[in-house]
């Protein structure tokens, strides 16, 4: 057993000096959870915001959040988004309640100090005092200066209508972070083309915010745990597929290729796992009424986690962000942003939507995920001295697999996780 320094609660052990096998504490130790927060998400790394396409107006806003820190997205000018921390430089109030509009200027309703959309302050209340029985009471000592006394306002990153923030300022640059191979998967979706939105999906999970990164980066459960994937052929283990990582590990791209679903030939031994039901039939076949886009390229499934906040996903004709949001060691918000092109036709629209009943809180597909989530956190509650075993497919983490029967992307954000949490 090896003894971990650093960031590491005492009592907390990684049985092998590799990450194949994850302490049970790695989710359910608060003040860990506390050093995730300042690591991950407000320092050292980008974090997803929103879609460009959500603010097209000037004034357009979006209320969101960068780990449990509050944060609006707002277009101050036709080419220009800042990203703004929601919290007022005065008392520190979280002066945005609306998830979406469009404002002049930000005023907090407390003592409605305004900042102008940029997130800069340009007026106080009785700065000067009130003149009162001749004369002067109150206001502001004389060496206040406004300049001083700014919105906190991140570092963005937009690229290919996605925006990215960072509380860092030494961040490096988005291209970098990404690294060539998963940027290269990143825009495969995000080319350039004008996107739509086509609405939204919220649920609360009650697990630890890493298990919904694990969860995209496995895909040893797709093809067993999701009737829906074996049995129509949208994802199986036998798929022809292939999975790549960044050099750090952190990030990953699972990308598969439908297969024929029908139980025969090679892929027969994957229709005799439980959750393939033969006779399992649809009342509306148009859920399946896939048609295949020239952007693919081929795969019709692309599933790329960026860390620490966001999946991008492309599942057949559905395209989404899912946008992590923790809230405590044990929940997270998850926010589901369901997008299309703005030169799609009207049929791509309508089966972009229909597709989309796949996912979401109570999708076909993504309802059985927040299930074995919750109650994964709590057997890790019961049993906080154990660990987790991730060596389908061996120890290491290689940066390119070419198969589906490997947590091979798992390790790998665990060994990152290991070299930055102990240094």
């Amino acid at each position: 057993m090896t003894t971990d320094t650093g960031h590491i609660p005492p009592g907390m052990r990684w049985e092998r000096d590799d990450a194949s096998r994850v302490p049970f504490m790695t989710y359910t130790d608060e003040a860990l959870y506390r050093e995730e927060l300042e690591r991950f998400f407000y320092r050292g790394h980008w974090c997803y915001i929103g879609l460009e396409a959500e603010v097209p107006q000037v004034g357009d806003f979006k209320r969101t959040a960068v780990g449990e820190r509050s944060v609006i997205m707002v277009r101050s000018a036709p080419d220009t988004i800042h990203v703004i921390e929601n919290v007022c430089a005065h008392r520190g109030m979280r002066f945005c309640r609306e998830r979406h509009g469009n404002r002049k200027e930000l005023v907090c309703p407390y003592h409605q100090w305004s900042y102008t959309l940029e997130g800069n302050l340009q007026g106080v209340p009785f700065r000067r005092g009130v003149r009162q029985d001749g004369k002067v009471n109150g206001g502001m000592p004389a060496d206040f200066k406004t300049e001083d006394h700014n919105l906190t306002r991140l570092k963005v990153a937009c690229r290919g209508g996605v925006v990215f923030a960072s509380f860092d300022d030494a961040v490096e640059s988005f291209e970098d972070y990404l690294g060539p191979d998963v940027l290269s998967h990143f825009d495969r979706v995000f080319s350039g083309r004008e996107l739509e939105i086509l609405g939204y999906n919220r649920q609360r999970i009650p697990g630890n915010w890493k298990l919904m990164q694990e969860n995209i980066k496995d895909p040893y459960h797709p093809g067993l745990l999701h009737t829906w994937f074996v049995t129509f052929g949208l994802w199986r283990a036998d798929n022809k597929s292939q999975l790549v990582t960044d050099a750090h590990n952190r990030h990953g791209s699972m990308i598969s290729t439908r297969g024929t679903g029908d139980g025969s030939g090679a892929g027969a031994q994957v229709t005799q796992v439980s959750s393939f039901k033969q006779s399992m039939q649809l009342h509306d076949p148009r859920f399946l009424d896939i048609v295949p886009e020239p952007w693919w390229g081929g795969p019709t499934a692309a599933m790329t986690t960026i860390f620490p906040s966001v999946v991008v996903q492309q599942q057949v004709n559905s395209l989404s962000t899912r946008h992590i949001q923790p809230v405590g060691h044990g929940a997270f918000d998850f926010v589901w942003t369901h997008f299309g092109f703005k030169d799609d036709t009207p049929e791509m629209r309508e089966r972009r939507l229909r597709q989309a009943n796949l996912f979401g809180p109570a999708g076909f597909v993504s309802a059985d995920d927040g299930e074995v989530i919750e109650f994964s956190q709590e057997g890790f509650e019961s049993k906080p001295t154990h660990r987790a075993l991730v060596e389908l497919g061996g120890r290491t983490a290689d940066q390119y697999t070419d198969h589906m029967v490997t947590e091979t992307l798992i390790r790998g954000m665990y060994r990152y996780w290991r070299q930055v949490m102990q240094s």
